[in-house]
């Protein structure tokens, strides 16, 4: 069954051609070396060249020589030829088949392979190389993941087009069909490569032989600007962030991180209440917590960019600028000696006296895979009890509670302003009850002085709550200099009177970033035409073709198909919505969200046969679901 572009992505006027000047043009990472031999040499070493690579004696880390895996009634063998790497795999419902590795993903501590199924599809598979103890392993040891479900290594969520590739390649782009579900996926170059943070080259080439850049570009050729920090950051976060793409691929390099990404905030499930990492969320909504981002540190502070190697071992990176010494780049860090007993009172060289483990505590991802969190912050044990939240002085300290680490720390630091508090306490309230946490969420949200991520957090918290007051409370918010922020604003707006949300939200529908556009057009979407002026329905249409062309990248996401399926029931189109919602399944049969909608919509569209029909259909896929098993009880009546 062919793919549905349900209609409401044909609304409204037909999508535009884009205005943008045309880019310089990508020329390859090889171009760079003979100028750049040194960055060159570093950059063959880093974990961005190695990110992505073709098979080949040099690449490939596993071994391939006959060797053998199972895991819960699946069973691989893995051979070579000497030119080219297999698996074959068997799967837990018997089918056996073999497959030509396509392609190597990264290269420690964990290493990848890349098989095609069809249609051009590449799909990372859950079997991975260990580097470090040299054995196969298994990315989901706990779960039970046969062929038919959408985690399988097969399917949706572990395809490679969609979801990994534009932070493995230069310059990639997913050029999904939706009609034959296929992918013609291409990108510059694979691994990520010069081009791939500085931008297309060609110009700059250009620039060695004399010739003046075009306007635009930088004094050198370039599409990115590194020697503004603002810049440098987000042009880092668009890989290393957890976020939403607004786009098909890679954005040029030097465009602005909100303008192509929407950044998942300080949500449950990614982040523990105190905005600790638990999910996967890659650094940069961490690092927006911290008070060194807020000082104006880069990420090259710390690392150098082109090996993605620490500037210093150990606690020197860190003294660079916390120490006696100081930096005179950050005029506001106290004068003191950290790495010092009299700062960490521990053992000078122990594990307890390095700053990272403090102030930076792993977490491991991917079995084997350990990644620090850039929040950079102040332990606080006495929190632990109340968030849920892991503190970093029992984790090694095993035998002892968070009690006695809140206590240690009151008696080494008796005076410290640290102990103030937390918006953690307030986050945690306001997912048992949001309308009793409301009260300090509020509070967080006006307060200029928290993080920007942090203030938006409790704007999405505050939406359990959200009422007419909240959302005039909040309005003044719309025009807050974060574009996080602004779109979090944007999105408690929904609880205001048509009128006064329309009045407000009109400026927001012309904000410069996309992603706040983007939030305004949904705010407002449910908001009749009859109550709208010509002008402001053209703004609100304009605003809704933003939302409308990032639906469109993404229609290879069954989570995209939801989203359509409930923008079309709030548009009051039953078949489309009944189209939208069929996708959903047919792309993941296990989304038990999207069966009871399916089953009603059948009904709507169909009659009491045609829903009778869909309710066995879905509780084949999903048995024993209580909502299908009460839509089964309700239409056998």
């Amino acid at each position: 069954m062919k793919t549905f572009l349900p209609v409401l992505l044909l609304a409204f006027a037909p999508f535009g051609a884009l205005q943008a000047q045309e880019a310089p043009a990508y020329v390859g990472s090889e171009a760079c070396r003979d100028c750049h031999e040194d960055e060159a040499q570093s950059w063959d070493r880093s974990h961005h060249a190695q990110a992505w690579m073709i098979p080949s004696a040099q690449s490939v880390k596993g071994d391939f020589d006959g060797t053998k895996f199972a895991h819960d009634g699946m069973e691989v063998e893995f051979s070579t030829d000497g030119a080219d790497y297999f698996a074959r795999v068997t799967e837990k419902d018997g089918g056996t088949t073999d497959y030509k590795a396509h392609s190597v993903a990264g290269i420690e501590p964990l290493q990848q392979y890349l098989f095609e199924t069809g249609n051009g599809r590449l799909q990372s598979f859950d079997v991975f190389w260990d580097t470090e103890r040299q054995e196969w392993g298994h990315l989901y040891p706990d779960q039970d993941l046969p062929p038919v479900d959408g985690l399988h290594w097969t399917g949706p969520y572990k395809n490679w087009n969609a979801r990994c590739a534009e932070c493995h390649a230069t310059d990639y782009k997913r050029k999904y069909g939706s009609q034959t579900r296929s992918y013609r996926s291409t990108q510059a170059e694979i691994g990520v490569g010069c081009e791939a943070c500085h931008g297309p080259a060609s110009s700059h080439i250009d620039w060695t032989t004399g010739k003046t850049p075009p306007a635009g570009l930088t004094a050198t050729g370039f599409t990115m600007d590194w020697t503004e920090g603002e810049a440098a950051i987000q042009q880092c976060a668009g890989c290393h962030s957890r976020r939403e793409t607004l786009e098909d691929g890679n954005p040029l390099p030097g465009t602005p991180y909100h303008q192509t990404y929407a950044l998942s905030l300080l949500r449950p499930g990614l982040y523990y209440p105190d905005g600790q990492i638990l999910d996967e969320v890659y650094v940069y909504g961490s690092f927006l917590q911290s008070k060194m981002y807020a000082k104006g540190v880069t990420c090259m502070n710390c690392h150098e960019p082109h090996s993605g190697e620490l500037r210093a071992e150990g606690t020197a990176v860190c003294t660079q600028c916390h120490s006696l010494a100081g930096n005179p780049d950050f005029a506001s860090l106290p004068i003191a000696d950290y790495d010092s007993p009299e700062h960490h009172y521990h053992e000078p060289g122990s594990e307890g006296a390095q700053c990272r483990n403090c102030h930076m505590p792993e977490k491991t991802y991917m079995q084997v895979d350990e990644r620090s969190d850039h929040s950079f912050r102040i332990p606080r044990p006495d929190l632990s009890a109340e968030t849920g939240a892991p503190d970093t002085c029992t984790t090694c300290h095993e035998d002892k509670d968070p009690a006695w680490a809140a206590s240690r720390i009151a008696e080494w630091f008796p005076d410290a302003k640290h102990r103030q508090p937390h918006y953690g306490s307030a986050f945690v309230r306001a997912q048992i009850d949001p309308i009793r946490a409301s009260g300090d969420l509020l509070g967080i949200a006006l307060d200029d002085g928290q993080a920007g991520i942090v203030r938006a957090t409790a704007l999405y918290l505050l939406q359990g709550a959200a009422s007419a007051d909240l959302a005039g409370q909040t309005a003044i918010l719309l025009s807050a200099s974060d574009p996080l922020v602004r779109a979090s604003a944007a999105s408690l707006q929904q609880a205001a009177p048509s009128e006064e949300r329309l009045r407000r939200l009109m400026p927001v529908l012309g904000d410069p970033v996309r992603s706040v556009r983007i939030a305004a057009a949904k705010a407002v979407l449910n908001v009749p035409s009859s109550a709208m002026t010509r002008s402001q329905q053209a703004v609100v249409g304009a605003g809704v073709q933003d939302w409308q062309r990032s639906l469109r990248t993404r229609l290879d996401y069954p989570e995209t198909h939801l989203v359509l399926g409930g923008l079309a029931l709030t548009m009051r189109n039953a078949q489309a919505a009944e189209r939208a919602f069929r996708a959903v399944v047919e792309m993941d049969p296990q989304r038990a969200e999207a069966w009871p909608m399916l089953v009603q919509l059948a009904h709507i569209n169909g009659g009491p046969q045609a829903a009778r029909r869909v309710v066995k259909e879905a509780l084949e896929k999903v048995p024993g679901n209580p909502a299908l098993l009460q839509l089964q009880e309700d239409l056998s009546r």
